[in-house]
């Protein structure tokens, strides 16, 4: 019978050498997180900073969130918009949380508007501010997110705040925003899962940031 003691030792003692597969893998994890590593200690805080600032201030007066992505950062936009309407009190919406209107405008006006005329159907105005999530920031010249440049074009016309989180250059985004967090690509092969997963982490600060959250989040009162 195994005693407590043997059966102790063996949770904690060291694994045997793993197989060279098994190198490989814990080789490649380890690399990720020292890159994810490397790329937060070289993101602009001062500018995280401004960004909880601008925002805090289009809900002190009164203005809506708009939250602008695609792909991954639609997913991304959906979450966002959760957290900034439920721990942040912030009136928020996403194009791409309503299906049918969004593939209606792409079927019957084009994908490069459908962001556009959205705003535009919401009535985007000065008070009012959009937020980017994207990893190129948007490029008509190189034809890559051009919904969102044609969206940021109506937002900046109507005299909405211009927020973004993105990666490589920033793209339109960084061109135009008044407020935008920029994630070095630092690891070129990389640039898309690493500018993804850490926009995640950047909206998590800005909902949990004192200048902007209001309500307690759940599990965090759960004993």
């Amino acid at each position: 019978m195994t005693s407590l003691t043997d059966l102790l030792h063996a949770v904690t003692e060291k694994p045997a050498p793993a197989a060279h597969a098994e190198a490989v893998e814990t080789s490649f994890a380890s690399a990720f997180i020292s890159e994810t590593i490397a790329i937060l200690e070289q993101i602009d805080l001062a500018e995280v900073e401004r960004m909880a600032a601008g925002l805090a201030r289009v809900r002190e007066l009164g203005g809506r969130l708009f939250i602008l992505g695609v792909g991954g950062s639609a997913g991304h936009a959906g979450h966002a918009v959760n957290d900034f309407r439920k721990l942040c009190g912030f009136e928020a919406y996403a194009p791409t949380d309503n299906v049918s209107e969004l593939t209606a405008r792409a079927n019957d006006e084009g994908w490069e508007t459908c962001f556009a005329a959205w705003l535009e159907g919401s009535r985007i105005g000065s008070r009012d501010a959009a937020l980017v999530f994207s990893v190129g920031g948007g490029c008509r010249e190189k034809n890559v997110s051009v919904n969102i440049v044609r969206a940021l074009e109506t937002a900046t016309e109507a005299g909405a705040h211009i927020f973004g989180i993105v990666g490589r250059d920033g793209g339109f985004t960084r061109e135009v925003a008044q407020n935008c967090i920029v994630i070095p690509p630092l690891a070129a092969d990389r640039i898309t899962p690493h500018t993804e997963g850490l926009c995640a982490v950047l909206w998590h600060l800005l909902v949990s940031h004192p200048l902007l959250q209001r309500n307690a989040t759940k599990w965090e009162s759960v004993r």
